[in-house]
């Protein structure tokens, strides 16, 4: 064939690789990823159909991506995926419905775009499983942004499954970073000659040749096409030479001269596929006939080398159909999308019909905007975000009307900034603004404009831009305004002691009291009357309704708007109320909300929240499992989020190898973000670490950093006990008496056996004689009626250290021997030693608890594995969680029960310890 014959000259690295990936995949039952790119013309598609051609024993599926179809979500995954979708029903439910909704097949939620990957990542295996599969996405430069998002996602989830996914790119689109790369250069000297040579219909002269062959750097596509232009007088002379032009736009220029030479019906056919996207020969036909373009037009071009026309349209390169289009006039590509609207089927393929007609528009048109606003709705029905704020701005573009066109625009620009895409959304913004805005749309604006400081910088310029957009909604939508202004106080929270000036929270706080009144007050009311209350009065004034907001939280809630409001609720009213019950509830519905949704997300920030409940509870080989899935949902997503929940895990155990880089790379990393809160939360990490060491004066440090933003006193719950032992150990008494001062004010009015044995153990630190021995027995009776097993431990650790300074050592033994037991079987490596210390002194001994060399074999990913099959995930269950196939689960199963000398899962829990495992 002419489009591939010439790229394989020569290409000897380059067919090695791809037979090493086709052993791999076909032979082997490996998974592989490649990403083939180069200039164009350089032989990238030939390198494709080599590798097709040779995938002996596989099945092989196509896509390419089409300039002209960017605009269309999910259509060049739609293209790879259609032979396959056959095999749907053996996909998990939720995988199955997200599938269908978003390549239009049946009606739902919008489906996570992440949810989205792991279904075809899932059905890919499942096709792989008959037959190893070779998928080529060719021109990946242009495909939809979501089709692309989706497909660098399953191609970085690859685990065992017979696939091999390989793209071919001009520039590779930044999802593709870091996956490997084979690069495709021009052919060498001597081969570049012999294929010049082999096109040449007469003599040249050698050092003309060699310098064709030197300003076309060996691309096969310009070796074969510019030839085809000159005369042999201009060959033997040296003249029309590439030059100074650059080469993709001198093949192009080659490809119009071409064009201008065949006849003027053959052009217009030329121009006519050169705008359909799909390459239907059916389709083109029909739109040619009213056209009255003849079959006989096809001829010339085909003759020219220029265009196929069998069961698909196809250009002899990308390049020859922009040379076609571009060369055309406005008028005359109008008159072919017309054309081409016409034939489209309005109810089969309305987005594409609703694309043309905007191409063909000459100028404002109220009815395409309208046809191109329903299409941005089913767009946006599927998940396609990109495709939806493509077509509402150019609904936008041809509208005529100032107030319309605007708020269009301000609908473009929402759309943007949920498909990521923040620099076009400030230009339409920009375009909203110029024209009449209502008040509520200025106040969308403000709106908007807070989310992309938000989104963009983490934080510092959200909180006063909430409060403008909140303050003009007062009087428009008062309920939104509510929610804007609570928004505001989460954004504020959040950004913490990297807040501008005069936008800290207790501002914030201040401006947030001015919110509109509400008669039926629901969860997120009460929630901002509360913290309002609790930041602008008293520490304790805000709780009675932060209480009332836990006890109806969900009430009358949407998924959507519970999924919005949790991280606040569990920070801003659960921990300040010292509930760790309803803590421990909001995170399990966190995380649950985030599943069954496919809010993949919100998924990271719900799995911390959970997995420092387990952690408080001192289960933290469930907070370990749990830590390890958010790696792999940030791997898989590319979701930034600080390591909390590493970063809390390591400082219990006290892993200072492990707990030290990730607490000064979280302190680098929050601050770049402008999450002040995350300053916090590393000090309290390295005050952890350093007392459970006994390096007191280092937690005394840390703690007193972590403790120096005193505006809001709940961020400092955990970390102002921190901040006490260390100074009961190093002579800070003023120190130590300042923050239980401030201890006392949050724990005071908590109601909690939580917040008051806290109070009473710090307060211990502080007393002397009967005072401190009450006090320690208080904390001990206190936290022992919850599930805090942690804070309790460490309560018998300090109540038995006291003891033993007191010259009590059998009553030391006692508390000292319940905390090593109790620390020890936890994990908690760090207080376990400093308790055996403490006992070693009294006279007595305890012994390091000894874990299952066994599970020294297994991989990290093997035991995270092992550990869900032990409680009993299944393995749709467990891939769903991992982000992998449920093949690659099986695959790693293997593994493990062969490592662990098993036959079945039913053995698993035998032979794996609740408690953690030290990878």
């Amino acid at each position: 064939m002419w489009r591939h014959a010439s790229g394989l000259t020569g290409r000897h690295t380059e067919r090695e690789t791809l037979d090493q990936l086709v052993e791999a995949v076909v032979h082997a039952g490996e998974s592989r990823a490649l990403v083939v790119h180069g200039e164009a013309g350089v032989g990238k598609t030939a390198l494709l159909e080599y590798l097709a051609g040779h995938a002996l024993g596989g099945r092989v599926a196509r896509a390419a991506g089409v300039q002209s179809e960017m605009e269309l979500a999910f259509a060049g995954l739609h293209q790879l995926c259609a032979p396959m979708l056959d095999r749907l029903e053996n996909l998990p439910l939720p995988q199955r419905d997200a599938l269908r909704t978003a390549f239009g097949m049946s009606a739902g939620p919008v489906p996570d775009r992440f949810l989205i990957g792991l279904a075809v990542l899932s059905l890919l295996s499942d096709v792989a499983e008959a037959q190893p599969l070779v998928c080529l996405v060719d021109d990946e430069q242009w495909l939809d942004h979501a089709s692309a998002q989706v497909l660098a996602f399953v191609a970085r989830r690859l685990g065992a499954e017979s696939v091999g996914l390989v793209f071919a790119a001009r520039v590779p689109s930044g999802d593709l970073t870091g996956l490997p790369e084979l690069a495709v250069r021009g052919l060498p000297e001597a081969d570049a000659r012999t294929l010049l040579d082999s096109v040449l219909t007469g003599p040249i002269d050698e050092r003309v040749r060699d310098q064709i062959v030197v300003e076309t750097r060996g691309n096969p596509l310009a070796l074969l096409e510019l030839p085809r232009g000159w005369t042999v007088a201009e060959l033997a002379g040296g003249f029309g030479l590439p030059g100074a032009v650059p080469l993709a736009g001198s093949i192009e220029q080659n490809f119009q001269q071409r064009v201008g030479t065949l006849p003027y019906q053959t052009q217009r056919l030329l121009l006519l596929a050169a705008a359909d996207p799909t390459g239907d020969p059916a389709l083109v036909w029909r739109a040619a006939r009213p056209l009255r373009i003849g079959a006989d037009a096809a001829a010339p071009a085909a003759d020219a080398g220029l265009i196929e026309f069998g069961t698909r349209v196809r250009f002899r390169h990308p390049l020859a159909r922009s040379a076609v289009y571009r060369s055309a006039p406005a008028q005359d590509r109008q008159e072919m999308h017309r054309a081409l609207a016409e034939v489209t089927d309005p109810l089969l393929d309305p987005d594409r019909r609703a694309w043309h007609r905007a191409q063909a528009a000459p100028g404002p048109d109220e009815d395409i905007a309208a046809e191109l606003e329903r299409s941005a709705g089913r767009a946006r029905s599927r998940g396609g975000l990109a495709a939806a704020a493509a077509f509402l701005k150019q609904a936008a573009t041809l509208t005529l009307d100032p107030a319309q066109r605007a708020g269009r625009a301000l609908a473009a620009a929402q759309a943007k900034i949920q498909a990521g895409a923040f620099d076009v959304a400030r230009d339409l913004l920009a375009m909203a603004e110029s024209g009449p805005l209502s008040n509520f749309q200025q106040a969308s604006v403000d709106l908007l404009r807070a989310q992309l400081a938000f989104i963009t910088s983490r934080g510092p310029q959200a909180p006063p831009l909430l409060l403008t957009a909140a303050r003009k909604l007062e009087l428009i939508d008062p309920e939104l305004s509510r929610a804007t202004y609570l928004d505001a106080l989460s954004a504020g929270i959040f950004t913490g002691r990297l807040a501008e000036p005069g936008s800290g929270i207790l501002e914030v706080a201040r401006a947030a009291s001015a919110a509109p009144a509400t008669l039926t007050p629901r969860a997120p009311d009460l929630l901002l009357d509360g913290l309002t209350a609790h930041f602008n009065l008293a520490y304790s004034a805000g709780l009675p309704m932060l209480r009332q907001a836990l006890s109806i939280f969900g009430d009358g809630m949407s998924a959507e708007e519970e999924l919005h409001w949790l991280w606040l609720t569990s920070v801003g009213a659960a921990i300040r109320v010292w509930d760790y019950e309803r803590w421990e509830a909001l995170s399990i519905r966190h995380v649950q909300l985030a599943r069954d949704t496919g809010a993949l997300s919100e998924l990271p920030l719900a799995l911390t929240s959970r997995a420092y409940v387990l952690l408080f509870g001192g289960e933290l080989a469930a907070a370990a499992s749990l830590t390890e899935e958010i790696q792999a949902v940030k791997e898989a997503t590319g979701i930034g989020l600080a390591p909390y929940g590493a970063m809390g895990l390591a400082a219990l155990r006290g892993d200072e190898t492990v707990a030290r880089p990730l607490i000064e790379s979280a302190l680098v990393d929050v601050a770049r973000r402008g999450e002040g809160v995350g300053i916090t939360f590393a000090e309290w990490a390295s005050a952890v670490l350093n007392n459970g060491l006994g390096n007191y004066d280092n937690a005394a440090a840390a703690a007193q950093r972590g403790c120096s933003f005193d505006d809001d006193l709940g961020s400092l719950i955990w970390v102002m006990p921190e901040l006490i032992e260390a100074a009961s150990r190093t002579g800070m008494t003023e120190v130590g008496a300042r923050a239980y001062e401030r201890l006392d004010e949050t724990t005071g009015a908590s109601e909690s056996d939580w917040g008051l044995g806290i109070r009473a153990r710090s307060g211990a630190l502080l007393s002397e004689g009967e005072a401190a021995e009450h006090l320690y027995r208080e904390a001990i009776a206190r936290l022992g009626k919850t599930r805090l097993r942690v804070d309790l431990a460490r309560a018998h650790l300090l109540y038995g250290e006291w003891l033993r300074r007191e010259r009590r050592r059998l009553d030391a033994r006692e508390q000292l021997r319940t905390a090593h037991d109790l620390l020890d079987t936890m994990g908690i490596s760090g207080f376990a030693e400093r308790a055996r210390r403490e006992l070693q002194a009294t006279g007595a001994t305890a012994h390091k608890r000894a874990l299952p060399a066994v599970h020294e074999e297994l991989t990290a990913q093997e035991t995270q594995i092992a550990r869900l099959a032990r409680d009993g995930l299944s393995n749709p269950e467990i891939g769903t969680r991992l982000f992998i196939s449920a093949h690659t689960v099986q695959y790693h199963l293997r593994k493990v029960f062969t490592k662990l000398g098993i036959t079945s899962r039913s053995q698993l829990d035998r032979v794996l310890p609740s408690g953690p495992i030290h990878d």
